[in-house]
């Protein structure tokens, strides 16, 4: 996907996270919407830096990348959502595209990806990012619902990193 399927992906998915998150039309989910909506944007947008430097696709697309997006709320307390859109992009590039990422990059370069997508220039990107983030969304809610809040109040798992010398 190019940078604008990657910005609405971000978008639609910060405004369904504060749905999930904070259930309703009122002033508390509209808070919570804005305070996802930067850090999934942001995250959503970061693996393309790699086309400033190394090789696209490749150098921040990759699940080595992931995990320390992942780990950063737990050891350093902040950047809680930055990994969902992180996450995202790699989901919309594997299998909204055809060219698919490298995952295990730097330990291998084969890239991965599914049939399922359409080039970056094609007039169905837009829809095909809009469906792909409704299934996002979808797994979002499940996860919440049935294992895990994304409200996490993640100080405790600092407090936690913090005693183990991270």
């Amino acid at each position: 996907m190019n940078k604008r399927g990657h910005v609405l992906n971000g978008l639609l998915l910060a405004l369904g996270l504060g749905f999930i998150v904070e259930p309703g039309l009122d002033a508390a989910t509209a808070t919570t919407a804005a305070e996802i909506t930067v850090p999934v944007v942001l995250g959503a947008l970061f693996p393309d830096v790699d086309t400033a430097f190394g090789r696209h696709r490749k150098t921040l697309h990759s699940l080595p990348v992931l995990a320390v997006f992942l780990a950063y709320p737990i050891v350093f307390g902040n950047l809680q959502y930055v990994w969902i859109g992180v996450l995202t992009h790699y989901v919309l590039d594997v299998v909204g595209s055809r060219r698919g990422i490298a995952l295990f990059h730097p330990f291998s370069d084969r890239e991965f990806g599914m049939p399922s997508g359409v080039t970056t220039s094609s007039k169905y990107a837009d829809l095909v990012t809009v469906v792909i983030t409704g299934v996002e969304l979808t797994a979002f809610w499940a996860i919440h619902t049935y294992v895990v809040s994304l409200d996490l109040d993640l100080s405790a798992a600092s407090e936690a990193a913090a005693g183990f010398g991270l």
